[in-house]
């Protein structure tokens, strides 16, 4: 993995290009920022990053070289040598690389921390990310919520380990507005949907045992159960929804702990599993034992019917572990989600977060309390729902427009996501790649199953329109210039 770098030299002084770059480099080697072992980019990559000439790289870099401060070999790049204290120092310094590389949590896959170094930065159109835009919070609602609530709060300590009372019983309200049956007690509060999977991952699984899930899956895209060394045993699905008898065979030939499944708005695919297939999953798990964990994040933001009902609101035997979340629906910033289920397994994971971080943020759950209460929350989604329609309606005419006959598509009824299919001539990553240099961020769909390489998580929730629109006419100019290479 390489450094990140957001600097450039300073054109318009004296100090000439390559002493500037060689004076960046050097004091991050002094403060211990890149420290001994850290790759540095390519010279070429360098001089784009830097906007200067090859040369001017390659004079920063012999002079550092000259320092010992790199070392440069054929074939493995440049890395750091020493720090300056090293230089006059008998001892070797902490190599730091070295160590992070034990670390036993596995570093997200390269594209992804591709992503995240890139998704910050305004000048790029992101047409795979997975959260609302900042035009659909509801800022004025916002403001009058945290007005109530500064005449509310007496206190912004701890709560109580399964997360403020007044969020549970307005969670227990809205649960059964769902079908869903579940007393505060049974309800646990988390800073998010990927959270609650964490403390399943501690406290509910074993090393070595399997997890079914659908293929693709968010949950390939995720190191949380692997780095737990729990497998994860991938299922097709068509549109009756899982494969009932593979799953009976696999129960049988190996120790699967649980069935992950997100039914409703399914990410990256959009899939809706039919009320009917949700009857049956149920019963085939009940029948074989095998607990599942409904990831249901995306409920709410249906936009033409409703979806059915959730899995967990069927059952009446505590065999579903169900997972909600705002950060979808209203804002990831709050960090605030929720795990219905039976009280042994709720007190479980409550023992566990708070042995990790004590509680979600007070403020934020206080804030999510009043939302539900005020009836703020109903009204917010029904403006969102206007909104994402529009979004997605544009997506799917400039897809008719510019993709036909270079893609396929189906039309989502809800969430964020299209799940586009584009020939098989296509390298996914040469794509992703020339996007990034044309200013699109992309979501490769290997990210959510390796076997996916010819597909594309689009998203129409977080660009504007005007991006959407752009950056769709410029992916379909990209792909069909590689088509014609090929």
């Amino acid at each position: 993995m390489f450094v990140q770098i957001n600097w450039k030299p300073d054109k318009t002084v004296a100090i000439p290009l390559y002493l500037q770059i060689k004076h960046y480099i050097q004091t991050k080697i002094e403060d211990g920022e890149w420290t001994v072992g850290t790759k540095i980019p390519s010279q070429r990559k360098l001089a784009e990053l830097f906007d200067v000439n090859r040369s001017t790289v390659v004079l920063a870099f012999d002079e550092l070289i000259a320092d010992g401060l790199l070392e440069a070999k054929s074939g493995k790049g440049t890395k750091v040598k020493n720090n300056l204290w090293s230089l006059f120092s008998s001892t070797h310094p902490t190599d730091w690389n070295s160590i992070v590389r034990k670390g036993i949590y596995q570093p997200n896959l390269p594209t992804i921390q591709d992503i995240h170094k890139v998704e910050p930065l305004p000048q790029f159109i992101r047409l795979g990310t997975g959260e609302p835009s900042p035009e659909l919070f509801p800022q004025e609602m916002m403001t009058e919520i945290l007005h109530r609530l500064s005449s509310k709060i007496q206190s912004l300590g701890y709560e109580e380990e399964k997360g403020l009372l007044p969020l549970r019983e307005q969670l227990s309200i809205y649960l059964k507005s769902i079908g869903i049956q579940a007393s505060p007690s049974s309800i646990l509060v988390v800073s998010g949907a990927l959270q609650a999977l964490q403390l399943i991952s501690l406290g509910l699984l074993k090393r070595g045992s399997n997890i079914f899930l659908e293929r693709p899956s968010y949950l390939s895209s995720l190191n949380v159960f692997q780095s737990a060394a729990i497998g994860l045993q991938s299922i097709s699905v068509d549109s009756e929804g899982f494969d009932i008898q593979y799953i009976k065979q696999q129960k049988k030939r190996q120790d699967a702990s649980l069935l992950y499944t997100n039914p409703t708005f399914h990410n990256p695919t959009g899939y809706v599993m039919p009320l009917e297939s949700r009857e049956k999953l149920l019963q085939v798990c009940e029948d074989i034992q095998l607990p599942i964990v409904e990831d249901d994040v995306y409920r709410e933001l249906w936009l033409d019917t409703p979806p059915p009902v959730p899995i967990k609101a069927l059952d009446k035997n505590g065999t579903v572990l169900y997972l909600g979340s705002i950060s979808k629906s209203l804002s990831p910033g709050l960090r605030i989600g929720w795990v219905v289920g039976p009280e042994p397994v709720i007190d479980r994971l409550a023992d566990i977060k708070m042995q990790t971080d004590y509680g979600a943020s007070s403020l934020s759950q206080w804030a999510v309390a009043e939302f539900l209460s005020s009836g703020f929350y109903d009204l917010h989604l029904e403006q969102m729902r206007n909104s994402l329609r529009i979004r997605r309606d544009l997506t799917l005419k400039v897809l008719e427009e510019k993709f036909t006959g270079i893609a396929e598509w189906k039309k989502p009824a809800g969430g964020f996501y299209i799940w586009l299919r584009l020939p098989s001539t296509i390298s996914i990553r040469e794509l992703f790649d020339t996007a990034l240099k044309e200013g699109i961020l992309l979501n490769p769909g290997n990210l959510y199953d390796p076997n996916s390489l010819h597909h594309l998580r689009l998203s129409y929730s977080y660009a504007s329109k005007e991006q959407l629109q752009t950056g769709l006419n410029r992916l379909a100019e990209i792909i069909r210039k590689l088509l014609n290479k090929s």
